[in-house]
């Protein structure tokens, strides 16, 4: 399974911030759509990502208050990114090594989607569950040994 099987199914909505834009703004347009993650961009270009994570240790840093800090403050400037091509077991991979709950999906250049760690859970219980339930009608309909033999 590939990102774009996952983003596929998920749709193509996608929340964004500007680097020079408050970061008050953007922590309540995240509250508002409940979402975890802005995806930060530039003339055109990804600069980085949001996260609540990322939101709160500002807030922590700067006395409990958000201030008039910025999203550049705030924001990993070097966010984890794959393609639509990358396998599912790599993205796995990559964002449990980067404790990263979101990631842009890159054509390129070109910004195509987020994919968050709930979606790439999501699409292996989704695989799992069709795999068992292909196992499980192919058991069921095993044949048995009189069967077999019969057909022999």
């Amino acid at each position: 399974m590939k990102v774009s099987d996952i983003l596929r199914v998920k749709g193509g909505t996608l929340y964004t911030a500007q680097p020079d834009e408050p970061l008050a703004h953007a922590a309540a347009l995240m509250a508002e759509r409940d979402i975890g993650s802005l995806v930060v961009m530039e003339h055109g270009d990804l600069v980085g990502m949001l996260t609540f994570r990322e939101v709160i240790q500002s807030v922590v840093k700067n006395g409990g208050a958000i201030g008039a800090m910025l999203v550049r403050t705030a924001m990993d400037d070097a966010p984890l990114t794959c393609t639509m091509d990358t396998e599912m077991d790599e993205v796995r991979r990559m964002m449990l090594d980067r404790h990263a709950r979101y990631m842009p999906v890159m054509d390129k250049r070109m910004l195509m989607g987020v994919i968050s760690f709930y979606d790439v859970a999501k699409a292996v219980v989704d695989s799992q569950n069709f795999e068992n339930q292909m196992l499980k009608a192919y058991i069921r309909d095993w044949p048995t040994p009189e069967e077999g033999a019969q057909a022999a």
